[in-house]
């Protein structure tokens, strides 16, 4: 798997990035709404194993992001929540290196991966959620044309012992090619 565009590029994740994914993911604003910190390299390479350990479950597919231009790797993200069956999953655990906020990277993300899932794996549904807390997040999810479908309450235990409510959003094949030709217009 390898989409691109003049923009960004996404592969899948490998053993070999754990120095390139480290020297990208030290900045602690990163995780501030994540599940996990970055603040070594050994902490990156845990990040790295544990990704590939259950991608053999075929229920999580770990990518890197590149910058096209750079051809540097500039951050991760994740076709997870996998259900072949269901025709569904989620683009999740996504993360940028800071100087990537607020730019066009991260609708050209969405933008090939949900080109991926709903015209190649052929899914039904894709799910994007993301922390109550995070606006930033839940404003560049709306951003793309997703559906805000609720909040699941006391959802999960943030890593700092705190409760996390979840915000969920998705996109259905349905609604994919309206998706697709307003996202087109984002991308110009």
């Amino acid at each position: 798997m390898l989409l691109e565009n003049s923009i960004v590029k996404i592969r899948p994740l490998q053993i070999e990035d754990v120095d390139a994914i480290y020297e990208v993911a030290k900045y602690p604003e990163i995780w501030t709404h994540m599940s996990i910190n970055v603040d070594c390299k050994e902490d990156a390479l845990k990040y790295v194993e544990s990704a590939l350990k259950i991608k053999e479950t075929g229920t999580e597919i770990p990518l890197v992001i590149i910058d096209v231009k750079t051809n540097t790797i500039i951050g991760s993200t994740k076709l997870m929540d996998i259900d072949q069956k269901h025709k569904r999953g989620e683009i999740g655990f996504t993360w940028l290196t800071p100087s990537y906020w607020r730019t066009s990277i991260n609708t050209n993300c969405k933008y090939l991966l949900l080109s991926y899932c709903f015209e190649v794996l052929g899914w039904h549904r894709v799910q994007i959620k993301t922390d109550h807390e995070n606006i930033r997040s839940q404003k560049a999810i709306e951003r793309i044309g997703a559906k805000k479908e609720g909040i699941l309450r006391n959802h999960m235990i943030r890593k700092d012992g705190t409760i996390r409510h979840t915000v969920m959003f998705s996109i259905t094949n349905d609604e994919w090619p309206q998706t697709k030709s307003y996202m087109e217009q984002l991308l110009k």
